[in-house]
C-alpha cells in the first residue's frame, strides 16, 4: 500500500519551479524524477490506492508488472529530457515537462477510466506548451492542431468510459473486447494517440515544430501511454496485428523523401510504434514482452536521436538535410552519439533495438503470421535506410555545408551520453531489461540464426543505399512539402469548410432578403385589412408575424413527432 502517489511529486515540483528563481528551479526539476523514482522503487507490486466517489471505486494508483515497466522508463526519460533542457533560462519547458511527465506516469498507474481520462487530458494540456515554446507562427498553428486532436481523443475516452460504465457497471480499466460501441470508442481514443494509420498526422505535424528540447519530451510519453492503454485494454486483439504492420511499413516511404530530419524521426517513431502494436495484437507472452521491451528501447534510442538532431538545430539553426552536412568535423561528440542511436534503432547486434525487435518478429512467426513477419522484415530494412543511415549521413557527412558549429553545452552531451550508454548496456546485457518484463519466457536473442539473419539484412540494406546513392537513384534531399493524411483536413477539408462558409453567408443573405420582403408584405396587408387601433394602437410589425408563425409551425411539427405530442 502507498499513501503518496509518485506523480504528485511532479505536480509539486512543477509548482515550485514556477515560483522560485530559475537557478534553483533547474535543480528542483532535475531532482524531482529522481526522488519519485526512489519512491516507486520501494513500492511492492500489487500496491494500490482507492477512492470511493459517488458510489464508484476509483483506483488512483495501481502498480503491477505491466505498469511498472512504463513507470520506470518514464522516470528515466523525464530525467534525461530535463537534463537535456537544463541549460535553458526560461522555466516554461521545465514546468511543462514536469507536468507532462507526471501526467504520463499517472496515466499508466491509473486503475480506472475516469482517472485515466484526467491524466490523459493533463498530458494534452501540458505537452502543447512544448510546441508553443518555440515561438514561431508554424509552432503556434501546429500546436493548435495538436491540441484539438489530443482533446478529441480525450473526449472519446470519456464518452467511451461512461458508456462502458452504463453497460458493464464498472469503471475499472482492464482487458476488454471490441464487442460494443463503448469499447470501440475507447479503442479509437487509444488509436489516435497511438498514431494509427490515417490518424497519425498530428505527430509529424507538431513534433518537428517543437523546441529542440521539447521534442525529446514529446517523443517519450504520448505514444507510449497509448501503447500501454492498448496493452492493458486490448491484448491479443488480432486487428492490432494488421494495424501495427501497416504502421511499421507506410512511414518508411515518407521518411525516405522527407528533407526535415526531425520529421524523418517523427515518421520513424510511427514505424517503431508499429512493431509494438503488432506485439500487443499477437498477445502471447513473448509478443507482449517484446512490445514492452521495444517501448523501453525506443524511448532511449529515439530520445537519443531527437537529442542529437535538437543539438544540431540549436547549434546551426538548420535541420534540413539539404542544408546540413560535414558537421562531423566540428561536432564530433554529437556525431558519435547519433551513430549509437542510429545503430540501436537499426537493431545492430550488441545494441538495444536488436534484443527487443527480434522478440516481436519471432512471436509473429510462432503465432503463424508469416506475411506479417515479412512486412516487419521489410520495415526493419527501411528503418536502417531512413534512421540508421539517412539521419547521420546527411546531418554529419554527405557534402560539406560549410557550417561552423561546435558541440552543444555539456548538459546536453551528458544526457545524450547517458542514453547512449543505456542503448549499449541493454544490447550487451539484455537480461537486465528482461527481468523487468511481465513474463519469464526464457528468450535469448543472441542465437546464431537471429544474429546472422539480422547482420545479412543490415549488410544488404547498406549495399542498397550505397548503390542507389552512387547511381543517383536515392531520393535527394531537396526543400519540399510532402502531402500526408493531414491533407484531408488541411487541404480538402479547408476548401470544403470555406465553401460551406461562403454558402452559409449566401444563405443568410437570401434569408435576410426574404424576411425583408415578408415583413413589407405583412405590413401592407395589416395596413389594408386591420383597422387602426385594433392591435393596441400600433401596427403589428412583419417581423413579429414571422416570429409567431415560426413558433406555431415548430409547435405543430413537434406535436406530430413520437413522444412529443
Amino acid at each position: 500500500m502507498i499513501d503518496f502517489p509518485p506523480y504528485l511529486l511532479f505536480l509539486i515540483g512543477a509548482l515550485l519551479v514556477a515560483l522560485v528563481r530559475p537557478a534553483i528551479g533547474r535543480w528542483i526539476a532535475l531532482v524531482t524524477p529522481l526522488l519519485s523514482l526512489a519512491l516507486v522503487w520501494q513500492v511492492p507490486l500489487g500496491s494500490h490506492v482507492e477512492l470511493v466517489l459517488m458510489g464508484h471505486t476509483l483506483e488512483l494508483f495501481r502498480l503491477d508488472a505491466l505498469s511498472r515497466v512504463f513507470v520506470l522508463i518514464f522516470h528515466l526519460a523525464a530525467f534525461l529530457a530535463l537534463l537535456f533542457a537544463s541549460h535553458l533560462t526560461a522555466r516554461l519547458e521545465w514546468v511543462a515537462g514536469l507536468l507532462y511527465s507526471g501526467s504520463a506516469i499517472g496515466a499508466v498507474l491509473a486503475g480506472d477510466m475516469l482517472s485515466l481520462f484526467l491524466f490523459w487530458e493533463g498530458m494534452a494540456l501540458s505537452s502543447v506548451w512544448l510546441v508553443w515554446a518555440r515561438g514561431t507562427e508554424r509552432a503556434y498553428t501546429a500546436g493548435m492542431r495538436y491540441l484539438i486532436v489530443q482533446v478529441v481523443s480525450g473526449l472519446l475516452l470519456l464518452v467511451g468510459g461512461l458508456l462502458y460504465l452504463h453497460q458493464h457497471g464498472t469503471l475499472s480499466f482492464g482487458p476488454m473486447t471490441l464487442a460494443d460501441p463503448a469499447t470501440w470508442l475507447l479503442f479509437l481514443a487509444f488509436g489516435i494517440k497511438c498514431v494509427f494509420p490515417m490518424l497519425h498526422s498530428w505527430l509529424v505535424d507538431a513534433y518537428p515544430e517543437a523546441t529542440p528540447t521539447g521534442t525529446v519530451f514529446l517523443s517519450a510519453f504520448t505514444t507510449k501511454v497509448a501503447l500501454y492503454a492498448l496493452a492493458r485494454g486490448f491484448p491479443g486483439t488480432e486487428l492490432l496485428v494488421y494495424i501495427g504492420a501497416a504502421m511499421a511499413c507506410f512511414p518508411i516511404f515518407y521518411a525516405v523523401i522527407e528533407n526535415d530530419l526531425r520529421r524523418v524521426l517523427a515518421y520513424s517513431l510511427i514505424n517503431q510504434v508499429g512493431f509494438m502494436v503488432v506485439g500487443v495484437g499477437l498477445g502471447s507472452e513473448l509478443a507482449m514482452n517484446g512490445a514492452l521491451a521495444h517501448a523501453v528501447n525506443d524511448i532511449l534510442f529515439k530520445g537519443l536521436l531527437f537529442m542529437s538532431m535538437g543539438a544540431v538545430l540549436m547549434m546551426t539553426g538548420k535541420i534540413d538535410g539539404s542544408r546540413l552536412g560535414g558537421l562531423y568535423k566540428t561536432m564530433p561528440k554529437t556525431t558519435i552519439l547519433c551513430i549509437v542511436g542510429a545503430a540501436s534503432i537499426s537493431a545492430f547486434p550488441l545494441f538495444s533495438g536488436f534484443v527487443s525487435k527480434s522478440m516481436v518478429m519471432s512471436a509473429a512467426l510462432i503465432e503463424g503470421h508469416a506475411v506479417v513477419w515479412l512486412i516487419l522484415l521489410f520495415a526493419s530494412a527501411g528503418v536502417f535506410h531512413h534512421a540508421g543511415i539517412k539521419i547521420p549521413y546527411f546531418a554529419f557527412f554527405a557534402h560539406d555545408s560549410g557550417l561552423k558549429a561546435s558541440d552543444p553545452p555539456n548538459n546536453m552531451l551528458l544526457a545524450m551520453t547517458i542514453a547512449a550508454l543505456f542503448c549499449v548496456a541493454i544490447g550487451i546485457y539484455p537480461q537486465a531489461l528482461y527481468q523487468l518484463l511481465p513474463y519469464d519466457t526464457g528468450y535469448w536473442p543472441y542465437d546464431v540464426t537471429h544474429v546472422l539473419a539480422q547482420t545479412q539484412l543490415l549488410a544488404f540494406s547498406a549495399l542498397a543505399f550505397v548503390w542507389l546513392n552512387r547511381r543517383g537513384l536515392y531520393p535527394p534531399e531537396l526543400p519540399s512539402v510532402n502531402l500526408d493524411a493531414d491533407w484531408l483536413y488541411r487541404g480538402i477539408g479547408y476548401r470544403i469548410g470555406a465553401a460551406l462558409w461562403q454558402r452559409g453567408w449566401a444563405l443568410q443573405a437570401w434569408l435576410g432578403e426574404r424576411a425583408q420582403a415578408w415583413r413589407q408584405s405583412a405590413g401592407r396587408y395589416l395596413a389594408t385589412h386591420v383597422p387602426e387601433g385594433q392591435l393596441g394602437g400600433s401596427p403589428l410589425s412583419g417581423a413579429m408575424v414571422i416570429w409567431v408563425a415560426v413558433i406555431l409551425a415548430g409547435y405543430l411539427l413537434l406535436s406530430f413527432l413520437p413522444g412529443m405530442g
